[in-house]
């Protein structure tokens, strides 16, 4: 019986894995909702299994972006400065204000961040962008090969400022409300910095797995990281992600946005629900 629940969950977890790495966002997004609803799986469990799986999703697909050169790794330890920052103030500040009203305030952020992708949905790359001072200073700009365009792609960097700020508020809702970050991350560089889709994909799977890293070894150490639920969630996720990098790198940008618009109008809904206190 524990074999064939296994066996499922490693499944499920390679499209979980698969999905995290084509859009950026690992894996939790999938694994905590199926593993509570369709197993019955504790919430401690499902989380802890989440956060595993997240490291498996950059795991898998951080090493392949690289190597690609497609994540843009400057960019990534700049903004894991606002990251790590944003959860460190979440944690102080999840004792004082209620979850309810932040979830409500951030899916309506992330609403609103849907509708201006879908104005974005028929761009393939982003268009006229200038390099902020601050990027040029620390030679944020980058390019790398487009399988699909077969060419180079060189872009420039903007928006630092109201990315950094974004990234602020990614470790907040991290930290805070115990939920992946990756979604907010992507949108940050998609949207404020104006980043090709296909890097700010890569460069967010390099980043959730700095930050999972961080907080994996409080959930080891409060035991809700349990092995017969996080081995098969870790194996199919890595399993997926490795598909996935490939898979990513042979699609247009404007099919990966067709598919990251209903993630994100998906997870607004829910957290502006659970702000409602509907559960």
């Amino acid at each position: 019986m524990i074999t064939a629940i296994a066996i499922k969950i490693f499944v499920i977890s390679i499209l979980a894995g698969l999905l995290g790495s084509i859009l950026g966002l690992g894996g939790g997004i999938i694994i905590t909702p199926v593993l509570t609803l369709f197993f019955g799986i504790d919430i401690r469990y499902a989380i802890g299994a989440s956060i595993v799986s997240v490291i498996a999703t950059s795991s898998g697909a951080a090493i392949a972006y690289i190597k690609d050169k497609i994540t843009n790794v400057r960019i990534g330890m700049f903004l894991e400065i606002a990251t790590t920052t944003g959860a460190i103030t979440g944690a102080f500040l999840s004792g004082i204000l209620s979850p309810k009203y932040l979830y409500f305030i951030f899916g309506i952020l992330l609403l609103y961040s849907a509708l201006a992708m879908i104005k974005k949905a028929k761009g393939e790359l982003p268009v006229d962008v200038k390099l902020h001072p601050i990027a040029k200073k620390l030679k944020l700009n980058s390019e790398y090969y487009d399988k699909v365009l077969g060419r180079e792609v060189a872009y420039n960097v903007d928006g630092v400022y109201g990315g950094f700020g974004m990234m602020y508020v990614a470790g907040v809702v991290s930290g805070l409300l115990g939920i992946g970050s990756g979604i907010f991350k992507v949108m940050a560089m998609d949207l404020f910095m104006k980043m090709p889709l296909k890097v700010s994909s890569a460069t967010s799977n390099f980043m959730i797995g700095v930050t999972a890293a961080a907080s994996a070894g409080v959930y080891l150490l409060r035991g809700d990281i349990d092995p017969k639920i996080s081995a098969p969630v870790a194996l199919g996720v890595l399993f997926g992600a490795t598909i996935g990098t490939r898979i990513m790198q042979n699609l247009k940008s404007k099919t990966i946005r067709m598919l990251f618009i209903p993630v994100l109008a998906y997870v607004s809904i829910e957290m502006i629900v659970k702000g409602f206190g509907v559960k």
